[in-house]
């Protein structure tokens, strides 16, 4: 009961005072597990105008327990694989991630979007592309923004 009253809260929140560039809501009006997110690429950076789809999948043992998160949208990033995932230590159970019960969805998506912006080349899921972000950015602005319009724009 506790979770869902949780997810009831964290979305009507997200409904009337969304973080500047990201709507969520849920995929299914029956089921409060299953949410769908956008995140809109920020300005000055190589998803500018994008619209990104993601996929939220509530854990039972949520709030204990992180959402699963992953992008449905194709995205040119070093920190985000062809299947969506996401490298992002706040998405994982401690001792390698960062995850709290304090946290909520609200601020994992934030998380998200600040990613997008400031990509961590240290920590890939994709070594080609962080190595194109270390070693040749003008190649890797180039390929994230080809993929922007070619997958993100509406």
């Amino acid at each position: 009961m506790q979770r869902a009253s949780r997810l009831q809260r964290e979305l009507s929140l997200l409904a009337t005072e969304p973080p500047p560039g990201i709507t969520c809501w849920q995929h299914h009006h029956s089921q409060l597990d299953e949410l769908r997110a956008q995140i809109l690429g920020g300005a000055d950076t190589p998803y500018e105008k994008g619209i990104f789809n993601l996929e939220i999948v509530v854990p039972e043992r949520y709030p204990f327990e992180p959402p699963k998160i992953r992008f449905l949208t194709p995205i040119y990033h070093p920190n985000i694989d062809s299947a969506g995932r996401i490298c992002l230590d706040v998405l994982k159970l401690p001792p390698k991630g960062a995850w709290r019960p304090s946290l909520n969805i609200s601020t994992l998506l934030t998380s998200i979007q600040l990613l997008m912006a400031e990509p961590n080349p240290d920590d890939p899921l994709m070594a080609d592309i962080s190595s194109e972000f270390k070693y040749n950015k003008q190649l890797f602005l180039q390929n994230a923004r080809e993929w922007t319009q070619k997958y993100a724009s509406q």
